[in-house]
């Protein structure tokens, strides 16, 4: 036999590698269910908190805000900051910072002291929300084991926001409100270990510089825009406390751009959003975010206000859509091998449009079955099913020296739309309900937003459609025939990819 006719089959990867991993995988998931579960946990536990510690109105609303702020404003720097100090040392910094902010929470005697665990909690979670991401593609190798992994960093994270009612609930019920807060502490304390352990180091290269300059404008443009954004269910969209927010975080970010263009060494590189895949996929991520996001906030209130649910009612009758929204996600990778990435994208995007759209008949006297269990499967089903392959479309398009940024930028766009969605769809309810108190007025508003969302979300489909890349050109960052520096010739390799010339 010459060695051209060796037919040996390739070892497989070590049993001790398998085990390393997944247990990287598995630490990843637990950081992001940490972080995107504390988006809505705290709400069921508004009231015990405004009764223990004395929060006025616009107090026990920056509970919440003060999170997703920070959060939201801080996790384009965390991002970067993966790449060029390395991804475990952020994963571990975040989370530590995250457990004990949320440790000073739950202790919190104070509402002031509140309030800084939580703004505390959204700068840990800005840091270790995009190194999950990055930790996570920088273990599996791209192709179906990443696509897996991911649909379960997706099933996972939005598993977390589901879960946030029914957790919350059921912790401040059975404990009290301080639980909600102190339970991350021992979840923190065993991931952080396990880490330390588990975890390799690595990043992106060898500079050790930050932009500065670029971080502060960021920061500050984000922090600024998410503040006039829950500015306006309180104040309205055209109150000075909302457009001087909004106009000056706007301001900021167009100058961050210039910035960016001007400097040696970025926070963010600019060539990154010209990617195709990369910039499609994170609007595509913004726009289905604005839509399904405030899902949640409306079927609770929906059920308990309406419906006359209890809190604890609340949380259980949604747990069909947690589900439903990880089972979504954990079939995406199998679907996206058949089918592709940008037809399960528009796929799933349809299927929660026809969901939103259902739900938008609900009722004063709605049943369960039909107001309340299978709309909300179909909704979250679909959200599902097309956040797998927009995440993986951008992390897939960016060059392994982008990973932490790509990482940051798909959850920023995840969370300022989820921010942005809630406050408009809010205030079209408002609109439509008129200051009335009447179930039927309350409903017709309710009913509103949910129209509203599904007629954003067929507009996503259809853009999805136009603009995000296809299986020929995906690694061409949505040039068919080119390779990846521009020029004609046969479709690029990853290799082609993540060149410099890239």
């Amino acid at each position: 036999m010459t060695p051209m006719d060796d037919v040996t089959p390739p070892a497989r990867p070590p049993a001790r590698s398998r085990t390393r991993t997944w247990a990287v995988v598995a630490a990843a998931c637990t950081g992001q269910f940490l972080v995107v579960l504390d988006v809505s946990v705290v709400n069921v536990a508004l009231p015990s908190m405004r009764t223990d510690l004395g929060l006025s109105a616009p107090g026990l609303q920056w509970v919440v805000n003060a999170y997703s702020i920070a959060f939201a404003g801080f996790m384009l720097l965390g991002g970067r900051a993966a790449d060029i100090y390395g991804r475990k040392r952020m994963f571990l910094t975040g989370l530590a910072l995250f457990t004990a902010a949320s440790l000073a929470g739950g202790l919190a005697q104070e509402g002031w002291q509140l309030l800084v665990a939580r703004a505390g909690q959204g700068l840990g979670a800005a840091v270790l929300s995009p190194a999950t991401l990055t930790i996570l593609t920088a273990a599996v190798p791209e192709g179906p084991a990443r696509s897996r992994a991911i649909g379960t960093w997706m099933a996972v994270g939005a598993g977390g926001g589901a879960a946030g009612g029914l957790i919350g609930g059921v912790l401040t019920d059975l404990l009290s409100w301080r639980w909600v807060l102190l339970i991350n502490v021992p979840v923190g304390v065993l991931v952080i270990a396990g880490a330390a352990v588990w975890l390799a180091e690595g990043r992106a290269g060898d500079r050790r510089r930050v932009d500065l300059l670029g971080a502060v404008l960021v920061t500050a443009g984000l922090a600024t825009t998410a503040y006039g954004i829950v500015q306006t269910e309180a104040a309205g969209w055209t109150a000075a406390a909302t457009l001087v927010p909004l106009l000056g975080g706007l301001a900021l970010l167009g100058f961050f751009v210039l910035v960016e263009a001007r400097t040696a060494a970025p926070l963010m590189p600019l060539r990154v959003l010209g990617v195709r895949a990369v910039s499609a996929a994170n609007v595509s991520m913004l726009l289905l975010g604005s839509a399904t996001f405030g899902m949640w906030y409306f079927m609770t209130v929906y059920a308990q206000n309406v419906l006359g649910y209890t809190p604890l009612e609340a949380g259980f009758a949604l747990v069909p859509s947690s589900a439903a929204v990880f089972i979504g996600a954990k079939a995406a990778p199998a679907l996206m091998a058949r089918a592709g990435a940008k037809s399960l994208a528009v796929a799933g995007t349809l299927v929660a449009a026809a969901g939103f759209g259902w739900q938008s008949t609900m009722g004063v006297h709605g049943s369960y079955l039909t107001a309340v269990c299978l709309p909300g499967v179909l909704m979250m089903a679909g959200a599902g099913l097309a956040s797998t392959p927009l995440a993986t479309l951008a992390t897939s398009g960016a060059a392994p020296g982008d990973a932490g940024l790509v990482s940051g930028l798909v959850n920023t766009s995840r969370t300022m739309g989820g921010a942005l969605g809630l406050a408009v769809l809010s205030t079209v309810a408002a609109a439509r309900t008129a200051g009335s108190t009447g179930t039927a007025e309350i409903t017709a508003g309710y009913a509103l937003a949910f129209r509203t969302s599904a007629v954003v979300l067929v507009c996503g489909a259809a853009m999805m459609l136009l603009w995000l890349p296809g299986r020929r050109d995906r690694r061409t960052g949505g040039r068919p025939g080119t390779r990846a520096g521009g020029r004609p010739g046969k479709e690029s390799t990853p290799a082609a990819l993540h060149s410099p010339e890239a």
